[in-house]
């Protein structure tokens, strides 16, 4: 029989791996979630529950900084399509696309910073470039806001 003293400090080292941090921070009209750990099916909601928090709150512009994100599955995938629908209006989208018939909308209201090569493969191979711009570090992303 294990030692249940060990088997629990197993069990909370599983946990942690298994975790998603989620810190918040303000940048004048941007709201950045600062992402540490692993975004999958047992943290998205935690994601998405924090980010209509701040939609909630009124703010408009939303940076995910990812440069702590450790590992990023379908579910995380789900989650920040649902975080882009959230934030981006729907009338941007439609006036850019009967602006620009042939040009991909990309939002102005929603973006990632601080992708790793990994996630940004995951990212492009599931075509979420197209629409979600996506910034080397979080202080050009910040800086995208302000153009």
């Amino acid at each position: 029989m294990p030692d249940p003293i060990i088997w629990n400090r197993i069990e909370e080292s599983i946990r942690m791996e298994n975790m998603l941090t989620i810190t918040k921070s303000r940048m004048g009209d941007v709201t950045v979630l600062h992402l540490a750990g692993r975004l999958d099916g047992q943290s998205e909601n935690a994601l998405v529950k924090n980010a209509q928090e701040v939609h909630d709150e009124g703010m408009r512009f939303l940076l995910l900084d990812l440069s702590e994100l450790a590992m990023l599955t379908s579910a995380g995938l789900r989650a920040f399509h649902g975080i882009y629908k959230l934030f981006t209006p729907k009338s941007e989208i439609e006036a850019w696309e009967k602006a620009h018939p042939d040009e991909p909308y990309k939002s102005d209201f929603f973006k990632l910073a601080g992708t790793s090569p990994e996630i940004y493969y995951i990212l492009n191979v599931a075509g979420f470039l197209h629409n979600i711009p996506v910034f080397a570090d979080l202080q050009e992303g910040l800086r995208s806001f302000n153009k």
